[in-house]
């Protein structure tokens, strides 16, 4: 499984109205031969758990009928598959910092439901050699740091008695970023793969996005712009603005990037494990010749050290490749990412 370059499958399974209908008609077989015959290697398959059990626990075997077609039609295209389980009873990134909602670290009765739900999906789905397990899609409180990791080995000491070789994937807090993989505790096992997610500059990516805190509505971002720029306009971003604004780059790009990246790279060294990244992309919001320069940059960075990936994504979700604001660049894009 080589993971080289991949797109999620947003809004399908995930962060989506959870209804039949909609998980008949949002991503179909036709859909998944597109994507290889554009040439990507793999997808990304979030899934939330309302697709697998009720919150009462019960399972939901047409959840896992389900996912286990979608592996299949991959199977048939010859696409590898990530499995990652976006959202857990007990824990939503979208709820960060909620600890009414957001108590799977608190709760050793939810832990293990957590850990039975991937006992559960290993079972089903470890047959497939060509599947993949991402834990959970993205811890986000400080707190969690350490919770993150034993709850990281209690989970994986599981997989590994009925998976023994299968990858399994996971990142560190803060929205998995890069400078949170030096927190996570070097594996014990083999065929860990760490990931993170890279939407920085965040000003840039998810300018005008609604779900940000203090984003301005109506202010436009170009990039590349002064390191100077970026910095000012970044602290109203406050616990999300940090990682530019204690940037030591001088010139926002590759360099900028470069930074970045390093700090993910050195910590999957030193835990003697693979690095990818799970997520990176730029809302429908942004100017889209800027759009492009991002990723052209990002992609001579992830191609420089070898990193695999999956944009961010494959349709809606404000962030759809196949959308019409991308229309005039999608096909440079899928040039630059699945050029052999």
């Amino acid at each position: 499984m080589k993971l080289k370059r991949g797109i999620n499958l947003g809004g399908f399974l995930s962060q989506c109205c959870h209804k039949e209908t909609h998980y008949d008609t949002f991503i179909v077989k036709t859909d998944i031969e597109k994507i290889a015959n554009m040439g990507f290697d793999h997808v990304r398959l979030p899934i939330d758990y309302e697709v697998l059990e009720k919150k009462s626990g019960e399972v939901i075997e047409a959840g896992y009928v389900r996912v286990e077609q979608v592996i299949l039609w991959c199977k048939e295209y010859h696409l590898d598959i990530i499995l990652d389980l976006h959202k857990a009873y007990g824990y939503d990134f979208n709820d960060a910092g909620d600890d009414n909602k957001n108590n799977l670290f608190a709760s050793d009765e939810l832990q293990n439901r957590f850990v039975s739900l991937w006992v559960k999906m290993v079972q089903t789905f470890g047959k497939y050699d060509n599947v993949a397990f991402e834990l959970l899609n993205e811890v986000v409180e400080k707190e969690n740091a350490e919770s993150w990791n034993h709850l990281i080995k209690k989970t994986v000491e599981k997989i590994r008695k009925i998976a023994p070789v299968a990858p399994i994937i996971y990142g560190g807090i803060q929205w998995n970023s890069v400078k949170t993989l030096k927190l996570l505790d070097i594996p014990q096992d083999d065929n860990i793969i760490f990931t993170f997610h890279f939407y920085e500059p965040l000003l840039f990516t998810h300018q005008k996005a609604p779900w940000v805190v203090n984003m301005d509505p109506n202010q436009t971002v170009y990039y590349p712009e002064t390191m100077d720029y970026y910095r000012e306009h970044s602290k109203k971003l406050g616990y999300q603005g940090e990682v530019v604004t204690l940037a030591q780059a001088e010139k926002m790009g590759i360099e900028f990037i470069e930074e970045m990246i390093n700090e993910a790279i050195d910590a999957a060294q030193n835990a003697g494990v693979s690095l990818y990244c799970g997520e990176f992309g730029v809302i429908d919001r942004a100017p889209v010749e800027d759009t492009l320069k991002w990723f052209q940059d990002v992609d001579a960075v992830f191609k420089k050290y070898d990193i695999g990936c999956a944009v961010w994504s494959y349709k809606e979700m404000d962030f759809g490749l196949i959308g019409s604001h991308y229309a005039g660049i999608k096909e440079e894009l899928i040039k630059l990412w699945c050029d052999k």
